[in-house]
């Protein structure tokens, strides 16, 4: 969340972010809200006070009537207080409502937007693979291959998963490999983190106000959250922790799977892998100190291209506008691949700066040389989705006789160059 002084002192940019994202949220409201409850914090604070001289004159009276007479005047304040105590009470809980749905305002240098239409490719890299013969779809190589099953998925869970089998099972495990490889190198902490979440974390994470919550799969009787992504577990478990200046940023490159309904894509992807409700990923997350977070957000994207340059698939970058960020993110930059069969580019990675919004919510600081508590800023960016990559591989990477070769990067991994009937 925001900072409130931010917003007492910035209406009008607070007001321009909601508008810039889409998002509705009374600022007038909030801030009448604000207002009333300082209001009564003061009044509460009087009484206290009142309270506390009362407590010094009964232990001074001279006799008991008046004591008995001071000991009425503090009932009747104590009775002004409880029902200040309940208002206050009812007006956190509206303050708390309005402030948990107000997202993060937008870096000076995203692009303004109102779609997804308004996102700025910033550079492509690698040349559109080329064929001599017509490109087939993933799905129909896959099939032939006996590499992913979403027939047999289907008859199990529905619509929207899917079976990798044989080599395509190797792959992501390749996958798995190099992304760790690459990026503990860089200083990435390995984890494999929970993938059920207590519902506060989630919360802290700020996936669950505005549509977010449609997407999440919720177990009621326990009162938790199946992960979106890696991201949730790992930016929710120094929650509540102070990090020494000196330590950050503190790195890590988690795996896990991914539970999604895709609640918002009617219609869209409705065959394959590509956008499913499970699926598996590697996640980078990092701790970093506010002045650091643009350069730490270009270490990020710069690390996702090496993982594409390493994979030699074509990709372009896209700058991300002001109406596609999502509620948490103050900066954000996605990777898309190029898919021979749909002759256009699809996203396989994001990455975003969330500034201290997430850090606010979970109470995530670092102690300074001057011995000040601040808030870290939190940043994420996709180390592999493993099934668009592997559909980005299979497409990329197919040959005239319905085999694909393995990109020479994942070979020594799987110990072998070509998949084939």
């Amino acid at each position: 969340m925001l900072d409130i002084k931010f917003i007492r002192e910035n209406p009008s940019k607070v007001k321009q972010a909601c508008k810039n994202k889409q998002v509705k949220v009374d600022i007038d409201k909030l801030l009448k809200i604000d207002k009333e409850k300082r209001e009564i914090q003061t009044e509460l604070e009087k009484i206290f006070a009142q309270k506390n001289k009362a407590s010094k004159k009964i232990g001074v009276a001279k006799d008991k009537k008046e004591k008995q007479k001071i000991i009425s005047a503090m009932q009747k304040i104590d009775k002004k207080g409880d029902k200040l105590k309940e208002n206050l009470k009812k007006i956190d809980k509206e303050f708390e409502t309005l402030m948990y749905q107000i997202p993060n305002v937008p870096l000076n240098d995203v692009p303004k937007g109102k779609s997804e239409d308004d996102n700025i490719v910033i550079r492509k890299v690698g040349k559109k693979t080329k064929f001599d013969f017509k490109p087939k779809d993933y799905l129909e190589i896959a099939g032939k291959l006996d590499l992913i099953d979403v027939k047999r998925a289907a008859k199990v869970s529905g619509t929207r998963f899917g079976y990798l089998k044989n080599q395509a099972v190797l792959l992501e495990i390749a996958l798995i490999n190099l992304a760790f490889d690459v990026l503990t190198k860089e200083g990435f902490m390995p984890i494999i983190p929970p993938v059920m979440i207590k519902s506060d974390k989630i919360r802290g994470m700020g996936y669950l106000e505005q549509a977010d919550i449609e997407e999440a799969y919720y177990l009621p009787k326990d009162d938790l959250f199946l992960a979106g992504t890696a991201e949730q577990p790992i930016g929710t478990m120094h929650a509540d922790e102070i990090f020494e200046e000196k330590n950050l940023a503190k790195r890590y490159v988690g795996f896990s799977s991914c539970f999604r309904r895709e609640a918002g894509s009617y219609g869209k992807d409705t065959k394959g892998i590509f956008r499913v409700h499970q699926f598996d990923k590697i996640e980078m997350f990092s701790f970093c100190h506010p002045d650091k977070s643009a350069e730490e957000h270009q270490l990020i994207l710069s690390l996702e291209e090496t993982l594409m340059k390493l994979l030699k698939i074509p990709y372009q970058v896209v700058h991300i506008c002001t109406a596609d960020l999502g509620n948490p993110a103050a900066s954000k930059y996605d990777i898309e691949a190029w898919i021979p069969s749909e002759q256009r580019y699809r996203e396989t990675h994001s990455t975003s700066n969330c500034t201290d919004f997430q850090a606010r919510r979970l109470n995530i600081r670092y102690r300074d040389k001057n011995n000040k508590l601040k808030l870290v800023y939190t940043l994420n960016g996709t180390g592999f989705a493993i099934g668009r990559t592997l559909i980005a591989i299979i497409e990329n990477y197919q040959q005239k006789d319905g085999s694909i070769k393995i990109p020479e990067v994942l070979q020594k991994y799987v110990g072998f160059k070509v998949i084939r009937t």
